[in-house]
């Protein structure tokens, strides 16, 4: 007997069971396909740290999405603001002002109430202080526009999320793959799809892709992003390969976006070619704002205080992916040591050190020592020391007369012990994907709506491109995934 439901999901990540809760609330039957065995369940959702950029107005809104702070954490914590027009702002900055306005100012406006709906649901929240905040003055202050992420990371997210589903009457496949689209000119009706090594049809009123990006496909990675994206590591599941997209394009779906961009960051030089669930983020390097990078040759390359790392970390990663070996080490010293996020203390790191720059240099693999040694003697000398250094702002600390400079936060490396952090590219999702409208319909290369077929997630096109707020990820898949619930399950309603 063939599966049948109302509503049919293909993707089991943060957007696919977003929507799958929003399809149930509004009435509609639902079936979730995930391609994944049940051990490896919950896309690239799985493998974040669970950071979720949200607009706010100030304490009042954060604490809809986190009522059980105490008071000794809300005394001990400066919060600020981050409005939607700071929101808005910075989704048109990072990505050149080439994203969609209207699907970005649905973003930014739906933000805040998305994730109290999701609290409303049953998923909690709590503040980033790991990463996210210094401790100045007594007081812990958050920088970078990110303040709140899903309790316990990705991983407890998505699993609080089929917890809520499944008590709620969502059907989970597991080892289920969408093959194809059933459709016809009256638009699509469920899909065929192999479910535990069976080819069979599930029959729907409405699909939902949600099936994440195509960054686990080498072969597209290297058609559409170029030579060399083949070497790349994944940072989250394996099986993104493309299939959502594959499917929407077969049946004349509109391609969108940065086809030939993505989110690609530093990454442990040694870590296994896909993500890790145990270690999760772990093996992401993002404090390189207080230290330098170098190459193979020993020289610096980017300009590792530009701005915070939320609005670099996303794109730097292309550019260490570039760099000759496709390596760079990050380089501390004692000053610093502190500030370095909770991924450099991992068990799994490629890490050195040593308590004279010149046995540092000895130690860098791959690296030019002389040139390193270089490179150190001519960045010192280029510190401004006129400028106190605050990591909590970009405070203007920078150098001057190299041929990159930095700008903000440089501090001389002179202070032993110095470590220092190998890292290659880590590429974490797509650009390029799928147009949907204001109702995560899917278009057709005409422009037109394609009845019955909605999308939400990674495979959305449209709204990064060359680069990516932090954090914004999951939000974009909460509130597209909302919103293609909704409008999936109206139209099996008016069906």
């Amino acid at each position: 007997m063939a599966l049948e439901a109302d509503v049919v999901i293909v993707g089991a990540g943060n957007a696919a069971m977003c929507a799958a809760l929003s399809a149930r609330e509004h009435g509609a039957s639902v079936i979730v396909l995930e391609r994944a065995p049940m051990e490896e369940r919950g896309g690239n959702t799985a493998y974040t740290a669970g950071a979720m950029r949200v607009a706010y107005r100030g304490i009042e809104d954060l604490l809809t999405l986190m009522p059980d702070l105490s008071e000794e954490e809300r005394a001990r914590t400066d919060f600020g603001t981050y409005d939607q027009a700071q929101f808005f702002d910075d989704m048109a900055r990072v990505t050149e002002y080439r994203t969609d306005p209207d699907l970005a100012e649905l973003l930014v406006a739906r933000s805040l109430e998305t994730m109290a709906w999701m609290r409303a649901q049953g998923i909690r929240f709590q503040p980033i202080y790991g990463r996210q905040a210094f401790k100045v003055g007594g007081r812990f202050r958050f920088w970078g526009g990110l303040t709140v992420e899903a309790w316990g990371g990705g991983r407890e997210l998505v699993d609080a999320e089929f917890r809520i589903a499944e008590a709620r009457g969502v059907r989970i496949f597991y080892d289920a793959r969408a093959l194809a689209l059933v459709h016809d000119d009256a638009g699509v009706h469920g899909v065929v799809a192999r479910i535990g090594g069976r080819t069979q049809p599930v029959k729907a009123k409405a699909v939902i892709l949600a099936a994440g990006g195509f960054q686990a496909n080498a072969e597209w990675r290297t058609r559409y992003l170029g030579p060399g994206w083949d070497l790349a590591k994944v940072r989250g599941t394996r099986f993104n390969t493309g299939d959502g997209i594959r499917m929407a394009l077969e049946i004349g779906a509109m391609a969108w976006g940065n086809w030939s961009g993505c989110h690609a960051v530093g990454w442990d030089r040694n870590a296994p070619p896909f993500g890790d669930r145990d270690i999760g983020d772990g093996f992401q390097k993002h404090s390189y704002p207080f230290g330098i990078m170098v190459n193979a040759e020993g020289r610096r390359f980017v300009d590792e205080g530009a701005d915070f790392r939320n609005y670099t970390y996303a794109k730097y990663g292309r550019v260490i992916l570039n760099q000759p070996q496709q390596f760079a080490w990050q380089v501390f010293d004692k000053k610093v040591l502190h500030l370095l996020r909770d991924e450099y203390r991992i068990r799994q790191v490629s890490k050195v050190s040593a308590d004279r720059l010149e046995a540092l240099a000895a130690k860098l693999d791959g690296v030019n020592a002389a040139r390193f040694l270089e490179t150190v003697r001519d960045y010192n000398a280029a510190v401004r020391q006129d400028v106190p250094f605050d990591p909590n702002v970009k405070d203007g600390r920078s150098t001057q007369g190299l041929e990159i400079d930095k700008s903000n936060w440089a501090n001389t490396i002179d202070t032993p012990p110095f470590e220092a952090y190998a890292v290659t590219c880590g590429i974490t999702f797509t650009f390029g994907g799928l147009k949907i409208d204001t109702q995560a319909q899917v278009q057709d290369v005409d422009g037109r709506s394609i009845p019955g077929l909605f999308a939400a997630g990674e495979l959305v096109g449209g709204l990064f491109y060359f680069n990516y707020p932090g954090g914004t990820g999951l939000m974009a898949g909460s509130v597209f995934g909302r919103i293609a619930g909704a409008s999936a399950a109206r139209a099996v309603a008016g069906s």
